[in-house]
């Protein structure tokens, strides 16, 4: 009997931690997908994330904090475009990367820009609404400036 509680309450912590966590996309046209049938916008995280320190701690003050995980889940679709120094990439992940940096002439880390996009015929074409990066203030501020630009786009 103890363990059937403990299971029980094991499974409900899990759950409730799950539903916590967001969902960081890599792959572009899933992500899209996603954002079409959802109808939110992309926000799309340019970040070094082993050796970019804007960018560990943008996510350490912002993308890790409850407020911002609620309001993301609500308004946007993630998608990470990595550009790490010591850990490994697949070669397809390191060029679908490099190729939507280059879309956007990203030059300088972390970078957000919150995008439409559709996929058609395997193209994807994007429709930027507006960029910010690192926002001092914690998750409020950031999202202060986020919904400003998403404001924007209405």
């Amino acid at each position: 009997m103890k363990s059937k509680i403990i299971i029980a309450l094991f499974l409900l912590i899990s759950s409730f931690s799950n539903a916590q966590e967001l969902v960081w996309h890599t792959d572009v046209n899933k992500a899209i997908t996603e954002s079409n049938k959802s109808k939110k916008p992309l926000l799309l995280f340019f970040t070094g994330s082993d050796w970019c320190g804007w960018c560990i701690k943008l996510q350490k003050e912002v993308f890790t904090q409850p407020d911002f995980k609620k309001w993301a889940k609500d308004n946007v679709v993630l998608l990470e475009l990595d550009f790490p120094r010591r850990t490994a990439q697949d070669e397809s992940l390191k060029m679908q990367n490099a190729q939507i940096q280059q879309v956007f002439g990203v030059r300088g880390y972390p970078t957000i820009w919150f995008v439409t996009a559709q996929l058609e015929n395997e193209k994807v074409n994007f429709a930027p609404v507006g960029s910010v990066g690192y926002v001092a203030g914690g998750p409020e501020k950031w999202i202060e400036s986020a919904k400003t630009i998403l404001a924007s786009k209405k």
